[in-house]
């Protein structure tokens, strides 16, 4: 028979843990993806809660006076979970801005498919680009590096330690708009380069050959070359999933310094 005795305030340290790791699981990529089961991320949550509150022994007592002042604390720590899990998901969104552009550029803007990362309708070729860095994310190990990030939060931010300034959070947030364009602009820069190629061979027949309907031939041909560049450059898609990792890193980071 086995016996286990605890205190509320042991309970109480355990479920902080828990609310800050169940928040991050929520949002972060690859665990938050419709195809994860539900209870696959509350075991997770659950089973990694226990490891942090076995290895953060002995545990800090949790001052408060109030059912209140504890409601905030459990808000902060949902709060911090919340913000590091957001900061790699949002780079997601950078290979969807690349894969609407390109789609824009071949002939595919009104053709849509949800994206079971940001759940939300995105183009075709966002979807695929989607997929490849998902892929890549489990066979590098991301997936482990972010999981990784978030225990690391509990030493560099406490329980109840976290501190939330606007002017720190929003320099991330203009660090990221910076570097979304910039890292959407090189993963569809060969796509858009061939397109500006093509659309001027286009416009020169249109002049040579006034008889001839270049909409409709025009249409076919950045299809056809559209999707041959994207086959030839399959050999760039890990520099690609290297430029979001590299930015995933960097978003966590700056949000854990943020609150710190």
């Amino acid at each position: 028979m086995i016996e286990y005795s605890f205190s509320i305030a042991e309970l109480e340290y355990f479920l902080l843990i828990f609310t800050r790791v169940s928040c991050f699981i929520f949002i972060a990529p690859f665990y938050s993806m419709n195809n994860t089961p539900a209870r696959v991320r509350v075991g997770i949550s659950v089973f990694v809660s226990y490891l942090l509150y076995q290895v953060m022994l002995p545990h800090e007592a949790i001052v408060y006076d109030t059912l209140l002042e504890f409601s905030g604390i459990v808000i902060k720590e949902a709060l911090t979970g919340l913000l590091v899990g957001f900061g790699a998901n949002i780079c997601s969104s950078i290979v969807v801005f690349a894969g609407r552009i390109i789609d824009m550029d071949i002939g595919l803007a009104m053709a849509n498919q949800l994206d079971p990362t940001t759940k939300e309708y995105a183009s075709i070729s966002g979807v695929f680009y989607q997929h490849f860095v998902m892929l890549m994310l489990l066979v590098s190990g991301m997936h482990r590096y972010i999981l990784q990030a978030l225990v690391e939060t509990f030493t560099l931010i406490p329980i109840n330690k976290a501190v939330f300034d606007g002017n720190r959070l929003l320099v991330p947030m203009l660090d990221f708009l910076r570097d979304y364009l910039s890292i959407g602009f090189r993963i569809c820069l060969p796509v858009f380069c061939v397109m500006l190629i093509v659309n001027v061979v286009l416009g020169i027949l249109a002049k040579v050959s006034p008889q001839m309907n270049m909409f409709a031939v025009g249409i076919q041909i950045k299809l056809l070359i559209g999707f041959g560049v994207m086959f030839l450059t399959t050999g760039m898609l890990p520099y690609i999933s290297d430029f979001i990792f590299t930015e995933m890193k960097t978003m966590m980071v700056a949000f854990v310094e943020a609150m710190m």
